[in-house]
């Protein structure tokens, strides 16, 4: 019992083993000390109303303590190799590098993805943070694979000559998924509509609310609620319309008032006039117009040309009926009548003669 303790101490006492022991010590310490700092940050700035802070902090917390605890073990290996002479050094240092490279990746893709998240809960354009967020992330990705295969010895030169002659043969091969791609960075980049706008085309049998902007399709929920998917290359070609950004919605309508009435359009029309510039609902900053307008078969027409501060379709059409029906009040009140077709047929009250009367009543 005394030998296997006595040489129990004799291994422990060992200088290499007391610096490994000191590292790992020093490495749980660190990792430690750390995370209690980056906690007490992120509590900071949680109470900020900036995004950057919280995006850092959120994002830093655990590749930083990863980075602690790969330093720490790879130093300590470096000192056991070393010392085993087991030429493992060799080995040691591209696998530090790469750890390090990937949680440098790991960091600035969740820092990405933080900012992200913050600049949409902030209000910012949904499809544009989700545009350059890809993008981010895929620069860094590139970045780090081009630098690990590097670290491997392998050429990157030859990569990207590769590449080069490549992505010529794929371009060619796959025109019609370049086309779309670059399709949806052009929908990025101009922005002719943005997730949940409602648009259509004149052009195409395209219609509904933009559920999804992907790189190669776009998903549109349509008013039946089918998913329509329509590539991205599509809307480089076509004219696009999208309600969703209008400013306001018009009421332009036609009203026709019977001849009988006609010593009453003049009124009518200036009292509707008058109406309509002091509706709650109606915009007064844009163009209002009330005018009789034709002499129709059947009635005397004026028109309603006007614009509602209202955008939603469903208020709009709300709105509409009241002022309609608010038209219809004006029109009574004034004892006339709204027209509809009608046909007169006028009767001459005193007939001809015929010839043989007309001449017995010349010669009596």
């Amino acid at each position: 019992m005394e030998d296997l303790f006595s040489s129990l101490l004799a291994w422990i006492s060992k200088p290499v083993l007391v610096q490994v022991f000191t590292i790992v010590l020093a490495t749980v310490v660190a990792n430690f000390v750390v995370r209690y700092v980056l906690r007490q940050l992120l509590i900071k700035a949680e109470k900020s109303n900036t995004v950057w802070d919280d995006a850092l902090i959120g994002s830093i917390h655990r590749p930083m303590s990863l980075l602690i605890w790969v330093v720490g073990l790879s130093w300590a290996a470096e000192i056991v190799s070393f010392e085993a002479q087991a030429g493992l050094a060799e080995i040691i240092e591209p696998i530090r590098f790469i750890c390090v490279v990937g949680l440098i990746t790991m960091f600035l893709s969740k820092f990405v993805s933080n900012c992200e998240d913050g600049f949409i809960a902030n209000g910012s354009d949904v499809t544009t943070a989700h545009a350059i967020g890809k993008l981010l992330r895929i620069s860094v990705f590139i970045t780090a694979a081009l630098t690990v295969l590097q670290t491997l010895g392998i050429s990157i030169s030859g990569i990207l000559a590769f590449g080069g002659v490549g992505g010529i043969a794929v371009g060619f091969a796959a025109k019609d998924l370049l086309a779309n791609f670059f399709g949806g960075l052009m929908v990025y980049l101009d922005r002719p509509f943005a997730v949940g706008d409602w648009i259509r085309s004149p052009d195409r049998n395209i219609e509904g609310t933009v559920e999804k902007i992907g790189w190669r399709l776009t998903i549109i929920r349509t008013f039946d609620s089918r998913p329509l998917y329509v590539p991205n290359s599509v809307f480089t070609s076509i004219a696009l319309e999208n309600p969703s950004r209008m400013r306001n919605r018009r009421i332009y309508e036609t009203i026709g008032i019977r001849y009988a009435d006609a010593a009453k359009v003049k009124v009518i029309v200036d009292d509707v006039r008058s109406m309509l510039s002091e509706h709650e609902d109606i915009d007064p900053t844009k163009t209002l117009i009330v005018n009789f307008n034709t002499f129709a078969a059947s009635s005397l027409d004026f028109f309603v040309y006007t614009f509602t501060k209202t955008t939603n379709w469903v208020e709009f059409h709300g709105v509409k009926e009241k002022v309609l029906l608010e038209i219809y009040a004006v029109v009574e009140a004034h004892g006339a009548e709204v027209a509809f077709p009608t046909s007169t047929i006028h009767l001459e009250s005193d007939r001809m003669d015929a010839p043989g009367e007309q001449q017995e009543r010349e010669i009596s």
